[in-house]
């Protein structure tokens, strides 16, 4: 499947400078790991760059929009774990990314990816 949304094609050609292009500087990004969101443009920037080093085999199968609204489907694996999650992207009038929420299954894969993402950024 070809990914329509500018965010999507740029990380799919591991184009990330493209890929942060489209997040407006106060972006909330909501982690299906964490409680607190995310927030600001460079908070994110690390975020999704460590990410990038996690997933392993990432591909989008399949994209919806409504509106200002984008849902990336995609599935990666972390290690031996198999995993399927969305992007919900929510775009402001400037048609930036201003609200990024990810959603993980299974439980497994989600403890994988946040155990991984710990350890990457040092907060282990």
């Amino acid at each position: 499947m070809n990914v329509e949304h500018p965010f999507g094609r740029a990380v799919l050609a591991d184009d990330f400078d493209a890929a942060l292009a489209t997040l407006a500087d106060d972006i909330v990004f909501r982690s299906p790991a964490v409680y607190k969101p995310y927030q600001g443009k460079q908070v994110v920037e690390v975020v999704l760059r460590t990410v990038a080093t996690v997933f392993e085999n990432f591909r989008y199968p399949n994209e919806w929009r409504d509106g200002a609204t984008t849902i990336l489907f995609f599935e990666a694996n972390v290690g031996d774990r198999d995993l399927q999650g969305i992007d919900i992207l929510e775009e402001n009038a400037d048609g930036l990314i201003e609200k990024f929420t990810v959603m993980i299954r299974p439980l497994s894969g989600l403890t994988a990816v946040a155990e991984t993402m710990q350890a990457r950024l040092g907060l282990r």
